[in-house]
C-alpha cells in the first residue's frame, strides 16, 4: 500500500450539479456556452427524454448505444459525431452511453483511430468539442472519470482508453433520472459502485486523499442500496446511490479497480452479462480470497455495509453474499447460461488482465482465479 506522502493526481470535471431536478441545467449551461449543435450520444429508452435535459439548438440523438458496447457500435457513434459535426457532445445514460461520448468527443474529426489511443495517455489533444455527461444509473461513475470501454468482438477482451482530454466539462447528476431504473438493475448497478469503492480501498495503490470516498461511498450504498431496490422512488436513496457511484468514479482515476473487474469483465465480453450483475456475483469471492491480504480494511468495509464478520474469510464470504443475494441477485454463473465448458477460456482471459491484477491486494494466479469460476458456478 501507498503511504500518506505517496504522490497522487486528483482530476474532477471543471463543473458537477448533483441533485434531483438539477438535469435541466445543462441546458442553460450549453446556451450561456453558445453551443448550437450538439450530438447527444444515448440508449433507445433514454433518447425519449432527451427534452429533460432542456437542450436548444440543433440537437441530434444517436439513440442505439448497446449494453457492454463493442467496437462496431462505437463506428455507429464516430460516424454519427462526424455526420452531426457538433460543438457539444452529450453522454445521457448509463456507462456504455457516457464511455461512448467520451471516445466520440476525442476521435470525431480526428486523424487517431481508436487502435491508435488504447492504453493510457495517448490521445491527442486538445479536443474540438465540448463534453457533458449526465449518468442515468448509479454505478459506474463514468461521468466523472478519464476512461473509456469498448470489446474487441474478435478477442472477447476490453479496450481500454484513458486520456485526461475525455474528462467531462460539465456533469449533471440528477437522481431522478434513476427513478425508473427497474430493481433488478438497481441492485447490480449499485454493486458496481460500490465494488468500485471496494476494489480501490484495498487496493495496492489505495491512498488516504481516494480511501475517503471509497469507505463513503461503500456506506453509502449499504445504508441506501436495498431501500432503493424496494422502492425506486425513494429519492433520498436514490441520491445516496448516486453519490456513491460519483464516489466511485473518483476512485477509478488515480487508484482504479482489481481483481474483482478483472474476473467480471469475461463475463460481460463473453456471455453478454450486465456489467453490474456480473461484479456482485465474483465480489464475495475476492474479497474473501483478499482478506488475508487487507484484513483490517475488509472489516471496516463489512462495517460500513452493516454486516459484521468475525474476519475468517469463510465469514466475509458468507456475509458479502448475503448482502448480493438478500437484493435479489443471481449468484451462481451456471444460472446466468455460463457453460463450464467455458470457465478456462474466462480464467485465461481474466489472467491477461494485468492492468487490473497487478492493482490486487493478493497475487491472483490462473488457479485461483479458475477456483473462483468453479466455486461461483
Amino acid at each position: 500500500m501507498v503511504s500518506l506522502d505517496s504522490p497522487i493526481t486528483i482530476i474532477r470535471p471543471e463543473i458537477i450539479e448533483f441533485g434531483v431536478g438539477t438535469a435541466e441545467r445543462l441546458g442553460k449551461w450549453a446556451s450561456d456556452k453558445g453551443y448550437a449543435r450538439i450530438l447527444v450520444i444515448s440508449d433507445a429508452f433514454n433518447a425519449t427524454r432527451v427534452d429533460t435535459l432542456g437542450l436548444k439548438g440543433e440537437v441530434t440523438v444517436f439513440a442505439d448505444v448497446t449494453p457492454e458496447p463493442d467496437t462496431a457500435n462505437l463506428d455507429k457513434v464516430l460516424a454519427a459525431a462526424n455526420a452531426a459535426d457538433a460543438q457539444l457532445v452529450v453522454g445521457f445514460g448509463g456507462g456504455s452511453a457516457m464511455d461512448l461520448a467520451k471516445l466520440a468527443a476525442v476521435l470525431a474529426g480526428s486523424s487517431q483511430t481508436l487502435r491508435d489511443v488504447v492504453g493510457p495517455n495517448k490521445v491527442h489533444g486538445p479536443r474540438r468539442v465540448a463534453l457533458a455527461q449526465v449518468p442515468t444509473t448509479a454505478g459506474t461513475g463514468s461521468e466523472a472519470g478519464i476512461r473509456a470501454l469498448v470489446t474487441d468482438p474478435e478477442t472477447m477482451a476490453k479496450l481500454a482508453v484513458e486520456s485526461i482530454h475525455m474528462l467531462a466539462d460539465i456533469a449533471v447528476i440528477d437522481p431522478a433520472l434513476t427513478f425508473t431504473v427497474p430493481a433488478r438493475t438497481t441492485a447490480a448497478t449499485g454493486v458496481d459502485a460500490m465494488a468500485h469503492c471496494v476494489e480501490a480501498f484495498t487496493n495496492r495503490k489505495a491512498h488516504p486523499m481516494i480511501d475517503l470516498y471509497a469507505i463513503e461511498g461503500t456506506r453509502l450504498v449499504g445504508k441506501y442500496l436495498a431501500r432503493a431496490v424496494k422502492d425506486g422512488a425513494d429519492a433520498e436513496a436514490r441520491a445516496g446511490l448516486a453519490l456513491a457511484s460519483l464516489y466511485g468514479g473518483f476512485c477509478l482515476g488515480p487508484v482504479n479497480t482489481a481483481g474483482g473487474h478483472a474476473l467480471a469483465y469475461p463475463l460481460g465480453t463473453r456471455w453478454h452479462i450486465a456489467h453490474g450483475a456480473a461484479n456482485a456475483l465474483i465480489f464475495p469471492h475476492v474479497l474473501a480470497f483478499n482478506t488475508p491480504s487487507v484484513p483490517e480494511k475488509t472489516r471496516a468495509v463489512m462495517d460500513a455495509l452493516g454486516r459484521k464478520t468475525s474476519g475468517d474469510v469463510q465469514s466475509v464470504f458468507d456475509a458479502a453474499y448475503s448482502f448480493c443475494a438478500d437484493l435479489g441477485i443471481e449468484m451462481k454463473l451456471s444460472a446466468l447460461g455460463v457453460p463450464d465448458s467455458d470457465l478456462d477460456a474466462m480464467a485465461d482471459d481474466a489472467f491477461a488482465i494485468r492492468r487490473l491484477l497487478d492493482n490486487n491486494p493478493r497475487d491472483l494466479a490462473r488457479a485461483d482465479i479458475r477456483s473462483i469460476y468453479e466455486a461461483a458456478y
